[in-house]
């Protein structure tokens, strides 16, 4: 008796209560969207996403189900070094060096436009621009693909020489050719070292980490047996 008592109770609670997308039409010509419906005494609660509006029942025309799909979730912007590791894996140039070149060129200011007219994270002027298919440089993802593919380019051009690639990013390849190799231009010059420069600090700071991580592997490893010398214990396997 308790059980079926306790079962009434449920269902009276849930009569009032209706779930899933609905449409309610109002007499004043309104429609109100919701996810679900509670009678509470002369009123109508209607639940929309996190909140509710009440409205007189009498009001209430009709419901529709509403089979119209939820709107869907913006998708997050990506962020610069994304956009980054995005473009070393469509180029093969490595990302620290990519990022290196952005920071000396724009300071990662995706507005950025030099006095000759360079624009956007990786200084495409408009010209280049065109040529490597960026229609907005000022849009991160087109620019970081376009003066990566562009220094792609120069790199193959000059056989992985870095200096002369840079110096070519900087100056143009003309000047390169006009000196067969980085030009005399103080700028150019303190670019092109300064951005190796940073790229190798990157390196360097890599390197010394994976060997802190290393030796720290190293000294937590299983302890020795009394019976095993150190010197069997590390020899390489076979």
């Amino acid at each position: 008796m308790r059980r079926l008592l306790h079962l009434a109770i449920v269902l009276l609670s849930l009569a009032g209560l209706a779930s899933a997308a609905e449409l309610a039409h109002l007499r004043n010509g309104f429609t109100i969207r919701h996810d679900r419906r509670e009678v509470i005494g002369d009123k109508t609660r209607l639940y929309l996403g996190n909140g509710f509006v009440e409205v007189p029942s009498t009001e209430i025309v009709d419901y529709e189900h509403d089979d119209t799909p939820d709107p869907a979730a913006p998708v997050a912007a990506k962020s610069i070094p994304e956009h980054v590791f995005d473009a070393s894996n469509a180029t093969g140039i490595d990302a620290d060096f990519l990022s290196s070149v952005i920071h000396h060129e724009s300071g990662f200011n995706p507005n950025a436009v030099s006095s000759k007219g360079a624009r956007g994270l990786m200084q495409l002027m408009p010209d280049t621009a065109t040529s490597l298919g960026v229609q907005d440089s000022f849009d991160p993802a087109q620019n970081i693909h376009g003066g990566a593919a562009y220094l792609r380019q120069l790199l193959d051009q000059y056989h992985g020489d870095a200096q002369k690639a840079l110096a070519a990013y900087n100056a143009g390849p003309h000047r390169v050719r006009q000196y067969n190799g980085v030009p005399p231009y103080r700028e150019t010059r303190a670019y092109v070292a300064g951005i190796i420069r940073e790229y190798n600090q990157k390196k360097f700071a890599e390197q010394r980490l994976a060997k802190t991580r290393n030796s720290k592997k190293t000294s937590k490893g299983t302890a020795l047996p009394r019976t095993a010398s150190k010197s069997s214990a590390e020899r390489p396997a076979s």
